[in-house]
């Protein structure tokens, strides 16, 4: 019996603890919405999972996020802030800057939903956040996933589990949070608006324009670089043509091997000592005002540009100045089929989509030179 008393006192069921069993129950949660609501499945599934790993009980020093163990290790390319640069390498592969440089006054649209990021940031600093909690919390507001991991690994990486969290779950909602906001915003005059076909852009504008990027962008924000300047080395490699090997296994293979290993790293720093305190109701709370207020700062700008052009511009592109791409830009177009099942919005919407990816990494640069 004593043998027995031992063997039992090694097991995790001996160990585990309420706060363990809370986070095992948010963690199958996840796993629920990316497997059967299909949730940003790609990087949710393997967050959910690392929160599983981490809260299921281990002997002291010997689980996965101690020092020397898997996730340990793999977490260094997070930390190192390795990942989320070769994850916007295979966006900028995977990119057509085609309909921002058709019309590039989407660029304004692109920036106006960054309101978000800003006016979060502030909303922090008001609750009691410091300088760098609260930019972390801000950056929710570009619905920008690797941009909000980046930041926050650099600048609070004690809040990174929650961060990444609330970012992809906010990024998975596009869907049920844009419609209202859009609906609440415009009229239905204004969301049955035609814009006229976008014009062809040729190859040697799409090459230029990357390289034409890179250096405006980081001569005036040199923090933006890792990000911008691997967003832009990814679509220069796509847009040339002269690498398509490697740009198939960098959208493909690579893209999907760093999705994993980010994910379950992040997921692993979901601890119940980081996850179950008010700190992260905090984060929930700014992070969905965060993004709701990007979508509506893009949707008001949007209206002001209608104005501006005589009618031309339909108002509800603005929505996709957050850098969700595409889902953001699909979203914009199924809200206009339903109001006009001929409007076709989403090349349009794609101009501000992707002008939001930029956007969303110069402001983490602006951020990241004001905190670092």
């Amino acid at each position: 019996m004593n043998l027995l008393y031992t063997l039992y006192q090694t097991t995790g069921i001996n160990m585990i603890t309420l706060n363990q069993t809370i986070m095992i129950l948010v963690a199958l949660f996840l796993i629920y919405l990316a497997v059967k609501k299909q949730y940003e499945p790609y990087l949710l599934l393997p967050i959910s999972f690392g929160m599983l790993l981490v809260n299921l009980p281990a002997p002291v020093h010997e689980g996965l996020m101690d020092k020397g163990g898997l996730l340990y290790n793999l977490y260094q390319g997070v930390k190192m802030g390795i990942y989320p640069p070769l994850i916007f390498l295979a966006i900028g592969a995977s990119t057509d800057f085609g309909p921002l440089i058709a019309n590039p006054k989407s660029l304004l649209l692109g920036a106006a939903a960054q309101l978000g990021i800003f006016g979060a940031f502030i909303g922090s600093i008001l609750l009691g956040l410091s300088g760098r909690e609260a930019a972390s919390v801000g950056i929710i507001g570009g619905a920008d996933g690797p941009t909000a991991i980046y930041l926050t690994s650099k600048l609070a990486p004690h809040m990174l589990g929650p961060i990444a969290v609330a970012a992809y779950s906010y990024m998975a909602l596009v869907p049920v949070i844009q419609p209202p906001i859009i609906r609440l915003l415009t009229s239905k005059k204004e969301r049955e608006i035609k814009m006229t076909q976008l014009r062809t852009v040729s190859k040697r504008e799409k090459i230029i324009f990357p390289i034409v990027v890179t250096i405006v962008v980081i001569m005036l924000v040199p923090s933006s670089a890792p990000l911008v300047g691997m967003l832009m080395l990814g679509n220069l490699m796509k847009e040339s043509g002269i690498v398509p090997n490697i740009v198939d296994h960098v959208k493909g293979a690579l893209l999907y091997s760093i999705t994993i290993v980010l994910g379950l790293t992040v997921g692993a720093t979901t601890n119940a000592a980081t996850f179950l305190n008010l700190a992260t109701i905090k984060i929930v709370i700014l992070g969905l005002f965060a993004f709701s207020l990007g979508t509506a700062g893009g949707v008001v700008f949007g209206k002001i540009m209608c104005k501006l052009s005589g009618g031309k511009i339909n108002p509800m592109i603005g929505a996709a100045g957050v850098s969700a791409v595409p889902m953001a830009a699909r979203v914009v177009q199924k809200v206009g089929q339903e109001e006009n099942p001929s409007n076709f919005l989403l090349m349009h919407a794609m101009g501000p989509n992707v002008a939001g990816v930029i956007g969303s990494a110069v402001a983490a640069g602006v951020l990241l030179a004001m905190f670092k």
